[in-house]
């Protein structure tokens, strides 16, 4: 079929494992066979081809599109208020659909690209997919979270931001998350009446790990993190968890970015002597000199690609109970689990793991086991019977084509 993909973000623009993620999905859809193109937006408009897909770069339709860049307090108002329904959007969306003449729309993720692209595909009859990486349609900030504690449900700030957004998921035919968690919180909440949904798990290139890894036996045990280094993401519970191992043989392995001010405040956390700060750090060259993953995260991720990986190469995870992170570790067969922000419960599960060599083979093979769920051929075969059973659906439930949808 023919796919016109609209992606939030897309390579060479990484900040976090989203792009990634799109990047890997418009592979696996070109390597289904299906005609694709991406559409994104950038700082210029051109036409691109990125490892073999083509992508189309449009200007930004909101008053800015890099959020993750400091703005001032009225520009970040407009945006939000904007990301609820952007006639601009609606506009460039129904011209690029216009071009392209696709079967389906997918989009993946919906900032920047907005959630009134759903509008203009169904005004020209087109049917539409979403796929969910973030709260972003529920909470502007995207984290469900406020004050560093995780929200129950949508504060008052949050829903009344959240009308629109919620209001345009009626036009999507079909939507997918990478956990069931990230799905039923919307659903549940009365996004996406009238679209069937599907739990779709993330994608890895390969297994890189030929056998499970052997416990360390003259060396101490090395334990990896790889994140964004902000309090969402949980480091400052890793590192408080190193300030009550004291002694413990065990080294730390820190890697990728965050604020200045936060880079300084959480290093004084890890002792000096037996931690390793990466900076930025490819994936491939980080798993192989860690022995264990742990992923602290106090918020509700969607999904947790870096667990994936971390299974590719046969790394146990130590992980936060919570959101994506519960679904993807296996207590006991793929990892340990902890209470999100005990960071003595973390401690406990650190001593544990480092004095009990036959536990830590048993998960190692799990985790390699657990990386089969993961491959791009089975997640590709999933998305295509999705993208098939989304067009039935709208078959079945649309509106005559080319019926224009106000704004």
């Amino acid at each position: 079929m023919r796919v016109l993909m609209a992606c939030a973000a897309f390579p060479p623009f990484v900040d976090g494992g989203g792009p990634i993620s799109a990047l890997l999905l418009a592979k696996m859809l070109q390597e289904e066979g299906h005609d694709l193109r991406v559409i994104n937006t950038a700082d210029a408009a051109e036409h691109d081809t990125l490892e073999g897909i083509e992508v189309h770069r449009i200007q930004p339709t909101n008053v800015y599109w890099n959020y993750r860049r400091p703005r001032p307090v009225w520009k970040k108002l407009a945006w939000h208020a904007l990301e609820n329904g952007n006639p601009r959007a609606y506009a460039a969306m129904r011209r690029e659909i216009r071009a392209f003449a696709p079967d389906i729309l997918l989009t993946d993720s919906i900032e920047n690209i907005n959630v009134a692209s759903w509008a203009a595909a169904r005004s020209l009859g087109v049917p539409v997919a979403h796929t969910l990486r973030s709260a972003f349609l529920m909470c502007w900030r995207g984290v469900m979270q406020k004050n560093g504690r995780n929200c129950d449900g949508q504060c008052t700030t949050c829903w009344m931001a959240s009308l629109g957004k919620k209001y345009f998921t009626r036009y999507v035919d079909g939507v997918c998350g990478e956990t069931r968690d990230v799905i039923s919180r919307h659903v549940e909440r009365g996004y996406f009446p009238n679209a069937l949904s599907r739990c779709i798990p993330g994608a890895i290139e390969e297994i890189a790990a030929t056998a499970p890894r052997t416990a360390p036996s003259k060396r101490a045990m090395r334990v990896g993190f790889l994140g964004v280094h902000t309090r969402f993401k949980g480091l400052d519970v890793l590192g408080r968890a190193a300030e009550r191992l004291g002694d413990c043989a065990l080294e730390f392995h820190v890697a990728g970015t965050g604020t200045a001010d936060d880079e300084k405040a959480l290093r004084a956390q890890f002792p000096r002597d037996r931690t390793r700060f990466w900076g930025w750090a490819d994936p491939q060259a980080f798993f192989p000199e860690v022995d264990v993953l742990v992923f602290p995260s106090i918020g509700r991720e969607a999904f947790g690609r870096v667990a994936v990986e971390a299974f590719a190469h046969a790394v146990p995870v130590i992980g936060s109970d919570l959101g994506g992170i519960a679904e993807t570790v296996e207590p006991g067969h793929n990892g340990l689990l902890f209470a999100p922000g005990d960071a003595d419960a973390l401690a406990d599960s650190l001593r544990r793991l480092s004095a009990a060599p036959d536990l830590y083979e048993h998960l190692s093979l799990g985790a390699l086991e657990s990386a089969q769920t993961y491959l791009r051929p089975r997640i590709a075969a999933l998305y295509t019977a999705f993208l098939e059973d989304t067009l039935r659906r709208h078959a079945r439930q649309a509106p005559a084509p080319h019926r224009e949808v106000a704004l």
